[in-house]
């Protein structure tokens, strides 16, 4: 879990930063459609998530207003979490705080995350619920590789 959430933090995180490698020599508008895109991004997960877990239209539509709730919760607390990272404390009892409040941040996005995991369990199978964890690991991974890999 922790791991899963650390991945999660650093795509989170880092996403907005982010951008495919360019071309050299090439012309503005390539360049341009090679950059990352939040909106491609999002439309690439949902129709990971729906094929991996086999999300029928119904399932979908219930499915991703509330994952997109819960994305833009957690958002604002890797936003917190990315603030405190910028700057090192001065002395030991600034270094403590910094580290107590990173841990309740992290200690919240678990909880954000099990409240959500809950909620979609009322309104998908279980089973259903589960594969779509799975597709979210499974797309973030692919993702990094993708862009980890020199062009």
């Amino acid at each position: 879990m922790i791991k899963r959430l650390c991945i999660t933090a650093l795509l989170i995180l880092f996403l907005p930063f982010c951008s495919f490698a360019q071309q050299k020599g090439g012309a503005q508008q390539r360049q341009h459609e090679q950059r990352f895109s939040p909106e491609r991004f999002e439309a690439e997960l949902q129709q990971f998530i729906v094929a991996e877990a086999s999300l029928t239209p119904q399932d979908a539509a219930k499915f991703f207003p509330i994952y997109k709730e819960m994305q833009r919760k957690m958002r604002a607390l890797y936003d917190r979490q990315r603030q405190l990272a910028k700057i090192k404390p001065q002395d030991e009892k600034g270094c403590q705080k910094a580290i107590r409040d990173r841990d309740d941040i992290e200690v919240e996005l678990k909880r954000i995350q099990q409240s959500y995991h809950n909620k979609f369990l009322d309104m998908l199978p279980a089973s259903k619920v589960y594969d779509i964890i799975k597709a979210e690991d499974r797309f973030h991974r692919r993702m990094l590789r993708r862009w980890s890999r020199p062009k």
